[in-house]
This record gives structure tokens, C-alpha cells and sequence, in this order.
């Protein structure tokens, strides 16, 4: 098929947060247009959106995958659901061969010595050497293949057609966030899955310096002859309006989503369905580094989406000399923003091929009214969105 892109961008105001914390507990930060702002990572976003698919029930959870160094663990709980009779170290062990056969990735199922174990102490909890990423139904189907071969799984997955056989079970069928965020598998290069999504890390469009906050905690249990704080200490924070970036390949999505579908699935169903999740999905979901101390609940105040067949194009260039406005920062730099589209679609972009939609909230975003097909509701947006992605699809390539 044609290549085809999805860019989402999305201008969003926190208060006083810590959504995203570096190695000293300050909220991360970067420079850009020689001046300090910001930042919160990628990583984290895409984490916060993965995350608010099964949260708020986006997807189905077979439709999700799951990423952990305790995935002989995971195996193991679905072979002990197969077979009863196959449970506790056995069924690690049936897990722990079988992920090696259709991975490559060794695991070790350590076992200690009766004599060297503490009274009611159990065996150490076999890991992977990094995180491993599969989703519901390879993991469905591996316990199934495990089951099989459990009178001897090692006889069983010599045979070349078993361990051609677990392979292809681990290497189709992907999940949606496996086929979005992509997977890597350093001892099988070949096992690696190429993400559909990239995803920039959220900037502010103005410089930021960050705050710290010295609080006091009063021990409840204190005497009126015992003053003073039960505890001191100090938090950093900031505030911000800003840029969020995300650039979703709809060919490279459906190419990971049309691995092993089955013949009688549509292929744009469930393109579809991937798509209008992760639009909802990195528009209203929100990381939650110390949001219980801030509470920083926040949405969007404008979203601007693109499909097109060029090539993906950021925004941020829109705010490479911050914003400086001293009544807030949102209208300025969606000042900034309905300039900038237009300007840079003249010069790049394929004004007829292109299909821009605006979601917005408040007047401070009426600038952007009339960029593309306003929508009020963000089920609009995403509905219109996941519409035309599956007519692009279904067009001859």
C-alpha cells in the first residue's frame, strides 16, 4: 500500500507539576531556541498511552500485549489455566523452554537447595535479561504449543516443524501497542517488530525555570509541648503550555496488524480500531509522576490532525523563539500555530491530498478556527479520523 501518516499535535497547559522527573528528582527540562524549557520524555507519554488503553477500556485486552522480564511467569500462569495438572516449576520450566524456542532469549529457572531455602521461602522468580514484549494472543498460543509437548518440551521443540511452529506463533498476530510502539529482542534481530509511532518529546513553547516547593508534614501523635514539623522536605516543580508531537505510519501499522490476520478479518477493521484508539488514547491520556501531590488533571486545549501521503511534519519550528506573552502563553502560541500550518503546508505540503481536522476549547483558540474540518467532540474527531484512514486504506495502492 501507499504510504500514509497521521500527525497529531496537541498544545496542552499544566499548573504546577512534576509529570516527568530526571535522575534528581527535577522535572526534566531542555533547551531550545537558546532558552530553557520544559520537557516531558517520550517514553513517558508513550507509557501514559499504552497504559490508557486498557485503563479506560479502549481495547479489548486480547488485543494488548503485555512487557516484562517475568514473562515466563505470565507463560506459566496460562499453561497452569490449559492443564491444571502442570503447575509451579514445572510450568516454568515448560515456559522457559518454550520462550527460548520462539524467541532466542535464554532463561534460567534458578532453584535453590531445600537446605539452603528459609522456611516457607520460595524459589527465585526465573527473569529475562531485558523486558519482552508479547501480546495476549502469542501468549495464548505458546502455552497451547507448551501443553502439547510437556511429556517432553525439549524432544517436542527439536522437532523442526514445533519450533518453526512457536516462532511463528510469537512473530504474528501482534498486539496494538506491539504493532504502534514496536518491539526489540537483542538475541533475534529477526523477532524485532518496527514501530508504527514516533512520538516527540512534549516541549514548552515558552522558557520555563523550575520552582521548588519547601513543605512540613505534622506528626499527628504530637504533644502540645512538641512543636515543629514531623518531617521537612522540598519538591521541584513547574508549569507549562506545551507542543505535543506524535507521527503515526498507517502503512507500517497495517503491515504489523496483517501479520497472521486470519482470512476472514477485514484488514481496515482493525486498523481502524488502532488508529481511533491511539488518537483518543495520546490526546486525553496524561503521565502521573507526582500527581498525587499536584493533581495536575489536565486536557488538550487544541489538537490539530493531519493525514497525509508525504511524509510526517512537526510543528515545533512554530516555537523555536518562545513565547513571551505575559498574559498567559495558550492564545499567543496559537497565534504562533494558525500561522505556521499554513505557512509550512504551502511550502511542503499536498494541500490536495491532505486532510486536517481541528479540535479546540475556549477563545483563546479561536485562531485556529477554519484550519481544517472543526470538530467538537473528540469522539467526533477521532470517528472522522479512524473514517478516513479506512477509505484511504481500502483505495488501490
Amino acid at each position: 500500500m501507499n504510504r500514509l501518516f497521521l500527525d497529531v499535535h496537541a498544545l496542552q497547559t499544566v499548573p504546577p507539576s512534576n509529570l516527568n522527573r530526571d535522575d534528581t528528582g527535577a522535572p526534566k527540562s531542555a533547551v531550545y531556541g537558546g532558552v530553557p524549557r520544559a520537557r516531558v520524555s517520550s517514553q513517558a507519554w508513550k507509557r501514559a498511552t499504552r497504559t490508557y488503553f486498557g485503563d479506560e477500556h479502549l481495547l479489548d485486552p486480547s488485543e494488548l500485549g503485555v512487557r516484562t522480564k517475568k514473562v515466563a511467569e505470565v507463560l506459566a500462569a496460562r499453561i497452569t489455566a490449559l492443564d491444571e495438572t502442570v503447575a509451579g516449576a514445572d510450568a516454568l520450566k515448560l515456559a522457559a523452554e518454550v520462550i527460548q524456542s520462539a524467541t532466542g532469549s535464554k532463561i534460567d529457572v534458578p532453584q535453590r537447595k531445600a537446605d539452603a531455602k528459609k522456611d516457607g521461602e520460595a524459589d527465585p522468580a526465573p527473569e529475562s535479561k531485558y523486558l519482552m514484549f508479547l501480546s495476549a494472543r502469542q501468549l495464548d498460543g505458546l502455552a497451547a504449543l507448551a501443553v502439547k509437548g510437556a511429556a517432553d518440551i525439549k524432544a517436542y521443540l527439536k522437532d523442526k516443524d514445533n519450533k518453526a511452529r512457536a516462532r511463528e506463533i510469537a512473530d504474528t498476530r501482534h498486539s496494538v501497542d506491539i504493532a504502534l510502539f514496536g518491539r526489540m529482542v537483542a538475541d533475534s534481530a529477526d523477532f524485532n517488530v518496527d514501530a508504527a509511532v514516533q512520538v516527540a518529546h512534549a516541549i514548552s513553547v515558552h522558557r520555563v525555570d523550575n520552582e521548588s516547593d519547601y513543605y512540613t508534614a505534622v506528626d499527628d501523635k504530637n504533644t502540645d509541648a512538641e512543636s515543629g514539623a514531623g518531617m521537612i522536605g522540598t519538591v521541584d516543580f513547574n508549569s507549562a503550555t506545551l507542543y505535543r508531537y506524535a507521527a503515526l505510519g498507517v502503512h507500517q501499522l497495517a503491515k504489523n496488524l496483517g501479520e497472521g490476520l486470519r482470512e476472514d478479518e477485514a484488514r481496515t477493521a482493525p486498523v481502524r480500531r488502532a488508529v481511533e484508539a491511539f488518537v483518543r488514547s495520546f490526546l486525553e491520556s496524561l503521565p502521573t509522576g507526582k500527581i498525587n501531590t499536584f493533581g495536575h488533571h489536565t486536557l488538550p486545549d487544541a489538537v490539530v490532525v493531519k493525514l497525509r501521503t508525504t511524509r510526517p511534519i512537526s510543528y515545533v519550528g512554530a516555537f523555536e523563539e518562545p513565547v513571551t506573552a505575559t498574559g498567559g502563553h495558550l492564545r499567543e502560541a496559537v497565534a504562533r500555530l494558525a500561522e505556521y500550518v499554513p505557512a509550512v503546508e504551502r511550502a511542503y505540503g499536498d494541500e490536495e491530498t491532505t486532510l486536517t481536522w481541528v479540535l479546540r476549547v475556549g477563545p483563546n483558540t479561536e485562531k485556529l478556527a477554519g484550519l481544517g474540518t472543526d470538530t467538537e467532540r473528540v469522539s467526533d474527531l477521532v470517528q472522522a479520523v479512524g473514517q478516513a484512514v479506512a477509505e484511504r486504506l481500502d483505495k488501490p495502492a
